[in-house]
């Protein structure tokens, strides 16, 4: 069966392999390698609420990195104003340490089901809906340090991300000096997190960009919008010590780039890679059924391995058919994004499909927000990318359109704000 073209912008392009032959499989295998594990299911934290429930804003790390992911969802960037009296300047530290205060107040009260502000008129659209589990993040882009008058502490791990080829990204939904992610199990509580956010921003910072998407509430390893059950691998940070080092910054030099520790602000944070994946559906549900499987290296229906077993089966990636093939094709997801195969790179991947209806030539925008979270990009990240660039498949059938980094500050005391730890140092 000949795959079909990947088409961007309206017009069709030759993929980097254009014929399923008796290779073309395992071409093919390598596809799902970002998606399939992108939309994890992410295991729970200390503070871990059911649905509805709700999840505290303060503690040693930022809620809605370890914390179960929610049913829907609202990435942002926000880019800081310069200050009114002067005029072409970054916002200052005084501006950007009120902006945080201002919101890590107001993202308190929303997460407990109150209204984010005490004794002001709010507009009610959340009322009545309870906590829904809400969690607000916030990040620091690299721009943030600048306009901060902090550039000497901006960890060298905050570097721009290297181009990945393949990549077609548009700059309009990239980059931001402040990120937030917004999640809830309620659709109204979520959005109006977000509104008041931007609300409480208004001169001092202003809407770069937003991406929403949407999940399943509840239950186990959820689907994408390919069908495939996301995040089956993904590390157990919550109750593994030796995998939440790899989630959260913890110990000497880790992310922190200065060679002498980690700067106490970055203590118990992390690092997020964020990317918009179109799926080019259209394509990808033509397939057979074993193409799709194969390019994963799981069965669909249940997400167990090639290799047999249940979806919690380790994967044997030595186990070879008689003929001497392995089973597991030698750039399938599974192999590819293995951390046997990429220096034990680890990330906790919390993505989010999404669906803005047609695009103007009538194929579907549609995809994953991956949302992947690490203590350092050049050991996470990035090494996996640049192996699944260099034999992905599913490059034919995906494109990466928006990319953005930032690093994440530990989470906040009661009593205290996000970032206070390196604004007021």
């Amino acid at each position: 069966m000949t795959a079909g073209p990947r088409e961007t912008g309206g017009r069709s392009r030759p993929g980097r392999r254009a014929v399923l032959g008796a290779g073309g499989l395992a071409a093919l295998a390598a596809g799902t390698a970002v998606l399939a594990t992108a939309g994890a299911r992410t295991p729970g934290d200390e503070r871990e609420a059911a649905v509805g429930g709700a999840v505290a804003f303060h503690g040693p790390h930022q809620a809605g990195i370890l914390t179960r992911r929610q049913s829907h969802a609202h990435l942002a960037a926000f880019d800081l104003a310069a200050p009114a009296d002067a005029p072409g300047t970054g916002a200052g530290r005084a501006g950007a340490a009120g902006l945080l205060r201002t919101w890590s107040a107001a993202a308190a009260r929303m997460t407990r089901g109150e209204p984010p502000v005490d004794g002001a008129d709010d507009t009610g659209v959340a009322l009545g809906a309870g906590p829904a589990a809400l969690t607000v993040t916030f990040g620091l882009g690299p721009g943030f340090f600048d306009r901060a008058g902090l550039t000497a502490a901006r960890p060298e791990a905050l570097a721009p991300l290297p181009a990945f080829p393949d990549d077609e990204l548009d700059p309009a939904r990239g980059g931001g000096d402040l990120f937030v992610q917004v999640a809830a199990d309620d659709p109204l509580v979520a959005v109006h997190a977000l509104r008041t956010l931007q609300r409480l921003a208004r001169g001092a910072a202003s809407t770069r960009w937003v991406m929403s998407g949407f999940t399943r509430s509840a239950g186990g390893t959820h689907r994408n919008l390919m069908g495939q059950l996301d995040g089956t691998a993904n590390p157990a940070a919550a109750t593994d010590p030796a995998q939440r080092a790899r989630i959260l910054v913890t110990g000497s030099g880790s992310g922190s780039g200065s060679g002498s520790g980690v700067p106490g602000w970055l203590e118990g944070g992390s690092y997020v890679v964020v990317r918009r994946i179109r799926m080019l559906l259209d394509h990808w549900e033509g397939l057979p059924a074993q193409h799709r499987e194969q390019a994963v290296g799981r069965r669909v229906a249940d997400g167990a391995p090639l290799t047999g077993g249940t979806e919690r089966t380790p994967v044997d990636l030595d186990a070879a058919r008689p003929d001497g093939v392995p089973v597991i094709a030698a750039n399938a997801h599974i192999r590819l994004a293995a951390p046997r195969g990429n220096a034990g790179a680890t990330m906790l991947r919390r993505g989010w499909s999404y669906y803005d209806g047609p695009r103007p030539d009538g194929t579907p925008d549609a995809g994953l927000l991956f949302v992947a979270w690490q203590a350092d990009p050049r050991t996470g990240f990035i090494p996996v990318q640049h192996r699944l660039a260099r034999g992905d498949a599913l490059a034919r059938y995906v494109v990466h359109e928006a990319s953005a980094l930032f690093v994440v500050p530990r989470g906040a005391a009661e009593g205290e704000y996000v970032g206070q730890a390196l604004l007021e140092a």
